[in-house]
């Protein structure tokens, strides 16, 4: 999957093509600043400083840096399918780094972590809504800030609460 290489139209709801929907608000200038730092990152030599650490959740090996964030929104009953903080341009996990994510299936549930961890991450979190796989893509809108993604991510999956509605 290569949604963050997509070029979309910002600061509304924004179809990709039939697949994708942006629910994220980026204003065009950081769209161009993304663009660029695409550019940069694919010219550049990619040297590997540290080997990729993974740990197990759920029987499925993932990357080490979002295990506490999974965990997290396991525990309130947020369905993850797969994460990663570390994607290559030809989403290889253990490749050089490009973008971190999470994808999540679409219910309630998840409906509300997502605006929940929007309000707080702001312009930094690209969020992306699959009609046809009913579910979210949350990733890292600028590229190579794994690290702080995944910190961020964390604490919003830590101070979320879901509220049940009450009629």
């Amino acid at each position: 999957m290569s949604i963050g290489l997509h070029e979309r139209n910002s600061g509304m709801i924004s179809p990709v093509n039939d697949e994708e929907i942006v629910l994220s608000l980026q204003k065009p200038a950081l769209w161009n600043r993304r663009k660029l730092e695409l550019v940069q990152w694919t010219e550049r030599p990619k040297l590997k400083l540290v080997p990729k650490r993974t740990a197990f959740f759920h029987g499925c090996v993932i990357d080490a840096e979002l295990h506490g964030t999974l965990c997290l929104l396991n525990r309130k009953h947020v369905a993850t399918e797969f994460s990663c903080a570390g994607v290559s341009i030809w989403d290889e996990p253990e490749d050089h780094s490009l973008y971190a994510y999470i994808t999540m299936k679409a219910d309630e549930r998840s409906g509300a972590f997502v605006q929940w961890a929007m309000r707080y991450m702001e312009h930094r979190l690209l969020v992306v809504y699959e009609p046809e796989r009913n579910r979210y893509d949350l990733s890292s809108f600028f590229l190579g800030h794994n690290r702080s993604f995944c910190q961020l991510m964390e604490y919003c999956a830590s101070t979320f609460e879901f509220e049940t509605k009450t009629t």
